[in-house]
């Protein structure tokens, strides 16, 4: 799916989800805990984790392919409740990560699809950056080097693009603390599940072994309702 057809049928399911009324539009309705985020109804009776990490590629698709209908039939309604945890593999994942929960948590899903929508155009940056941008990824303080990475990457552009100054990005790169908090909370979720790869699901506390895209998942989901 290209860009474009994915803002069209991501339009379409909120459109959708509107019409159902306050009570039934759970899009909005997001909490984060643990490094985590929890989107939808909390008394849901299905839950589905998302274990995805910002440069997989599959991931990215999953995002392209899953994430409109994804909203439109099961989470925009209350049918299930979607927690997006991300695997943090490297550098660029961990600071991806900062930045899609910067700011409140009703503004972590259009930041998490931006990341994954344009994934296409900053991973090739991160697999090919010269000897000289690596060494200012691995020299300076934690934050500085989170800073350096954002730049080379090209992710001040697309947080600005969401309204985002860029003090206020430098302020949610900041903190050690929360890096480490996000790198233990994405290991221990990963131990509990034996989660191997990305994208995996959780499906009410089952991991689904062999699933790894919208066209396996989807009848799972399906079959539960």
């Amino acid at each position: 799916m290209t860009l474009a057809r994915f803002a069209k049928a991501g339009a379409l399911a909120i459109a959708a989800a509107v019409t159902l009324g306050n009570s039934g539009n759970w899009n909005t309705t997001v909490v984060e805990a643990d490094g985590a985020h929890r989107i939808g109804n909390p008394d849901a009776k299905v839950e589905l984790i998302a274990f995805v990490s910002y440069t997989c590629p599959h991931c990215a698709h999953f995002t392209t392919e899953g994430e409109a209908p994804l909203q439109l039939a099961y989470v925009g309604p209350g049918r299930i409740e979607l927690q997006i945890q991300p695997m943090i593999r490297n550098s660029a994942d961990l600071v991806a990560t900062m930045l899609t929960s910067c700011g409140a948590p009703s503004k972590f899903l259009r930041n998490h699809t931006l990341f994954m929508t344009e994934q296409d155009k900053w991973l090739g940056r991160y697999a090919d950056a010269t000897a000289a941008q690596r060494a200012r990824w691995e020299s300076g303080s934690q934050a500085a080097r989170r800073r350096a990475i954002a730049s080379d990457l090209g992710f001040y552009r697309l947080m600005e693009s969401r309204g985002y100054s860029r003090v206020e990005i430098d302020k949610c790169l900041a903190s050690d603390a929360q890096a480490r908090t996000l790198i233990a909370s994405s290991q221990a979720a990963s131990e509990k599940h034996h989660i191997t790869g990305t994208p995996s699901f959780v499906l009410n506390g089952v991991t689904l072994a062999g699933t790894h895209d919208w066209s396996m998942l989807s009848p799972q989901l399906a079959a539960r309702f």
